[in-house]
C-alpha cells in the first residue's frame, strides 16, 4: 500500500506549475495538478496573452493609420472593437490547450478542481476531499491588492483581468500604476482612441528599468497618444462625479481634479499565500514564499515557483523555476541551484521595451567597476528603412574583464533581441565578442553590434 496519494501535488497550472507538473511525471512519478480557477493560470486566461493579442491588434491599426509616410493610402482605416475583441478570444482559444483536462491526463497527470489548503506538511484538503504527497510544488500566483484609496471601491474600478474584455475602449480612463501593465494598457487604450491619464508615484515610469526608458516613454506617450503622464504623484481620493469619476491627485504639494469614466488598476500584486502555509512549516510574508536557491521551502519536500516566489514575476522566469523544481525533485542528489544574474525583462510599448542583467544603478549600488555606452537605433540603416527613430541600445561591461553586465534595448522588436543580449551575460560574453559576432545587415540588431563595439573599444 502505497504511503502516499500521489509523489508530488503541484498546486496552480500557470507556467511553473504546468512545466513542473510535466517533467515530475514524464520521470514517471505519480503527479497530481490543483486548480481553483482556469486550467492555464493568469498569463493564459487573463494576462499576457490576451493582452499581447489586443496590443497586436493595436499595433495593425496604428501602422495602418501611419500608412501615408509610406506611400500607402489609409484615409479610411478605422476599427470594429467586437472584432478586436474576437480576435483576442481566437488567440485564447489557440493557445487553450493547457486549459484541457485531457492535456494533462494524456500525460498520466490527474487534474483536481479546487482550493488547496494544506492541513500539515503532507496533507491539503481541497474542499471535503483530502490528499497525501511526499513532496509538493507551489504556483499558486499572485492576486491584485489596490491600493489603499479613500472611496476607490465604492466608485468601482478596473483590473487588468476586466480591461481586456471590455466592450468597447473606455472615451476616458485614469491608470494607476507606470509598471509593465499600466504603460502597456496606456498605450493600448490611446492607440484605441481613449483619452488617457497615466498617474505613477515614482519619479519615472518603469522605475526598475533605466531612467532613459522612461524619459522617451514619456515622450512618445505625450507626443504621439497625447497620454497625460503624471509622474511624482498620488491619488488622495476617488468619487462619483455624474456619470464620471472624479480623482483627486497629489503632485508637487498641490492637489487638482480628473473627471475620467474608468479608473484602472495597474499595480499592487502580492503572492496569493493563503493556501495553509503555517499548517506546512512554510515561511512566509504578505508578499511573497521564501525559497532558497533551489526553489525549496523553509519545509524541504515543499519547492514554490512563479509569482509567488519572489521579486521576478514574469512568465518566463516562472516556466524556469518550474524546471528547476521538478529537476530537484526528481534528481534530489544532483540538485541544480537557480541563477537570476540574467533575466530578461520585456514591456510591449511601441517601441519595444527589453533588458537583461544588472541596470546602471545597480551597478553603482554594488561598487562594481563599469564602462557604459548607449548609442540611438537610428544609427542603424533599419531606422531609415522602416521610418522610425525613437529608441536606443545600453550597454554596460565589467571595466576589467569587459564582460557584459547588462543592457537596455529601446526599439520595434527589442523583446526578440534581447535574447542575444541575455545569452551574453548569462554567459560572461565580453562586448568584444558581440561586437566581433556577424549581425545580419538591415536589421534592428546591428544597433547592439554597433553599440557593444564602442563599448569595446573604451574598455
Amino acid at each position: 500500500m502505497a504511503l502516499y496519494d500521489y509523489d508530488v501535488i503541484v498546486i496552480g497550472s500557470g507556467a511553473g506549475g504546468s512545466i513542473a507538473a510535466q517533467q515530475i511525471a514524464s520521470s514517471g512519478k505519480k503527479v497530481a495538478i490543483i486548480e481553483s480557477g482556469k486550467l492555464g493560470g493568469q498569463v493564459l486566461n487573463y494576462s499576457s496573452i490576451p493582452t499581447k493579442a489586443l496590443l497586436q491588434a493595436a499595433s495593425v491599426f496604428e501602422s495602418a493609420k501611419r500608412g501615408n509616410a509610406y506611400g500607402v493610402r489609409t484615409s479610411t482605416v478605422g476599427y470594429n472593437y467586437p472584432s478586436v475583441r474576437a480576435w483576442k478570444d481566437t488567440v485564447l482559444k489557440n493557445t487553450a490547450v493547457h486549459q484541457e483536462h485531457q492535456y494533462y491526463t494524456k500525460k498520466g497527470i490527474s487534474v483536481i478542481g479546487g482550493r488547496a489548503y494544506f492541513i500539515d506538511p503532507h496533507t491539503i484538503s481541497v474542499g471535503t476531499a483530502r490528499f497525501t504527497a511526499k513532496s509538493f510544488v507551489i504556483g499558486s500566483g499572485s492576486q491584485l491588492v489596490p491600493p489603499e484609496i479613500t472611496g476607490l471601491h465604492d466608485t468601482g474600478y478596473l483590473t487588468h483581468a476586466e480591461a481586456i474584455n471590455l466592450t468597447r475602449p473606455p472615451k476616458s480612463i485614469a491608470i494607476i500604476g507606470g509598471g509593465a501593465t499600466g504603460v502597456e494598457f496606456a498605450q493600448l487604450f490611446a492607440i484605441f482612441g481613449s483619452k488617457v491619464v497615466l498617474i505613477e508615484p515614482s519619479e519615472c515610469l518603469l522605475k526598475d528599468e533605466e531612467p532613459e526608458v522612461s524619459n522617451l516613454l514619456v515622450k512618445r506617450f505625450k507626443a504621439d497618444y497625447s497620454v497625460d503622464v503624471l509622474l511624482d504623484s498620488t491619488v488622495v481620493s476617488v468619487s462619483k462625479n455624474g456619470l464620471k469619476k472624479k480623482l483627486l491627485v497629489r503632485r508637487d504639494g498641490k492637489t487638482s481634479e480628473i473627471a475620467v469614466d474608468e479608473v484602472m488598476i495597474a499595480s499592487g500584486k502580492q503572492a496569493v499565500t493563503d493556501i495553509g502555509l503555517e499548517n506546512a512549516g512554510v515561511r512566509y510574508t504578505d508578499s511573497t514564499i521564501s525559497t532558497d536557491r533551489y526553489q525549496r521551502t523553509t519545509s524541504k519536500h515543499i519547492y514554490a515557483v512563479g509569482d509567488c516566489a519572489g521579486s521576478y514575476n514574469y512568465t518566463h522566469t516562472a516556466a524556469y523555476q518550474g524546471q528547476i523544481a521538478a529537476h530537484n525533485i526528481v534528481n534530489p542528489k544532483k540538485p541544480v541551484a537557480a541563477q537570476y544574474h540574467a533575466v530578461p525583462r520585456t514591456i510591449f510599448t511601441n517601441p519595444q521595451v527589453a533588458s537583461s542583467g544588472l541596470t546602471e544603478k545597480q551597478l553603482r549600488q554594488r561598487r562594481t567597476p563599469y564602462l557604459s555606452v548607449t548609442v540611438p537605433i537610428s544609427i542603424v540603416a533599419k531606422s531609415a528603412t522602416s521610418g522610425f527613430k525613437d529608441g536606443f541600445v545600453k550597454v554596460m561591461a565589467h571595466r576589467t574583464t569587459g564582460a557584459l553586465m547588462g543592457a537596455t534595448v529601446v526599439s520595434p522588436e527589442a523583446s526578440e533581441i534581447i535574447a542575444e543580449l541575455t545569452l551574453a551575460v548569462q554567459y560572461n560574453l565580453t562586448a568584444q565578442q558581440v561586437a566581433h559576432t556577424i549581425h545580419p545587415f538591415g536589421t534592428w540588431s546591428e544597433a547592439v553590434k554597433v553599440a557593444c563595439n564602442k563599448l569595446s573599444k573604451s574598455h
